[in-house]
């Protein structure tokens, strides 16, 4: 649970060094008394931080520094178990913390707590509160699928995208209604999403306030959007080498004069395996029609084998690189890619017509180009 809460704490915004303000959070939960305990869980400096108190009477207290409004987690351990123990449903709240009192009352747990006090809660609330309706419709929609059979499957992933381009509008028209609130700025990056498209974030990046855009979490997003520039649609592809598995070095530019789809994936890769069927496909469909694929493994340091693998038992029959240094590939860092599969459609002067498709988006690409 530890781990899962530090993977979610790695999402949110670092603070800077400066120590300009301070704030306390005052929380009541009901009666509870010892071993209850609450846990505040953000990011310093880079480094997870976590402080705990113990709760009398239900009630528990937080004080510290900041240099500028950030998100954190709060926690709270009902039976005194440890942080360590507790299971995927711990009782879990995102907040934002700020200069001031913070004030947070539930009656059986701090999920359900309403917060009041805090300004930027506030307008999290609203924004959780517009969004909600797609994510009730996505869970009801995501029980379907799972029982859905594979025939059926492929509607309901329409509808999915649907979902997603609906909670995408909602959060579009939040940031260009309120360009100086910090939840824009988180706002933002749930709009990006993990490959961001730079044409459409950094009109809404451009649209914040210069206190929003300055912020720490803002700065930090401005050099994912500048390493995104030189990859976004219509940009020349960097160009790069890298070595196929005998080490024999090839290049993207050796494929100029031809569609070449950059794949990024790996055989650990559960989504990308997933996937391959559908690229596999595609590629044995429009191979002798000026189109090709080359394939970017992110395996382990010691992941030759299954890199190898993987390749043969999924048919893979493309021209395949690596240095196999894992989410440091040299080649994933110049394209700014941070999740897997991922790819970018090059056309045959080397510039990027297309990125992250897949399944019938990436067939009927193809089929528009090639036809």
């Amino acid at each position: 649970m530890k781990k899962i809460l530090f993977l979610m704490l790695a999402s949110l915004p670092l603070l800077a060094n400066a120590q300009t303000g301070n704030y306390d959070v005052k929380g009541k939960v009901g009666k509870l008394e010892p071993p209850a305990k609450a846990y505040l869980l953000r990011r310093v400096n880079g480094q997870n931080s976590v402080d705990s108190v113990a709760l009398i009477d239900g009630i528990f207290e937080f004080k510290g520094s900041l240099a500028e409004p950030t998100q954190a987690l709060l926690l709270l351990d009902h039976s005194g178990i440890g942080i360590n123990n507790l299971g995927p449903g711990a009782d879990v709240l995102t907040m934002y913390l700020e200069n001031g009192s913070i004030l947070i009352n539930g009656t059986d747990s701090v999920k359900k707590a309403k917060i009041t006090g805090s300004k930027l809660n506030e307008d999290n609330a609203k924004l959780a509160a517009a969004i909600k309706p797609v994510m009730d419709k996505a869970v009801i929609l995501n029980n379907e699928y799972q029982k859905a059979t594979e025939a059926d499957r492929p509607k309901l992933a329409d509808k999915f995208k649907e979902l997603q381009a609906e909670q995408k509008s909602i959060l579009k028209k939040y940031i260009q209604q309120n360009p100086s609130s910090f939840v824009s700025m988180d706002a933002l990056r749930s709009f990006g999403g993990p490959s961001p498209d730079y044409n459409e974030v950094i009109p809404l990046f451009s649209s914040l306030s210069p206190a929003v855009q300055t912020s720490e979490n803002g700065k930090n997003y401005k050099v994912v959007l500048d390493q995104l520039k030189s990859t976004s649609i219509g940009s020349v592809a960097p160009n790069f080498t890298q070595n196929d598995p005998s080490g024999k070095p090839v290049s993207l530019s050796s494929f100029k004069g031809k569609y070449v789809l950059i794949d990024f994936w790996a055989s650990w890769c559960g989504p990308c395996r997933q996937e391959n069927p559908n690229v596999v496909k595609v590629y044995n469909q429009y191979k002798n029609k000026n189109f090709t694929v080359l394939g970017v493994s992110l395996d382990r340091p010691n992941g030759k084998d299954a890199w190898l693998q993987a390749i043969k038992a999924d048919g893979l029959t493309w021209n395949h690189v690596s240095d196999l240094k894992f989410w440091d590939n040299e080649v994933a860092a110049l394209y700014g890619v941070h999740s897997i599969p991922g790819n970018f459609l090059v056309d045959p002067s080397g510039k990027i017509i297309a990125k992250d498709l897949r399944g019938d988006d990436l067939e009927q690409t193809l089929a528009k180009l090639l036809k």
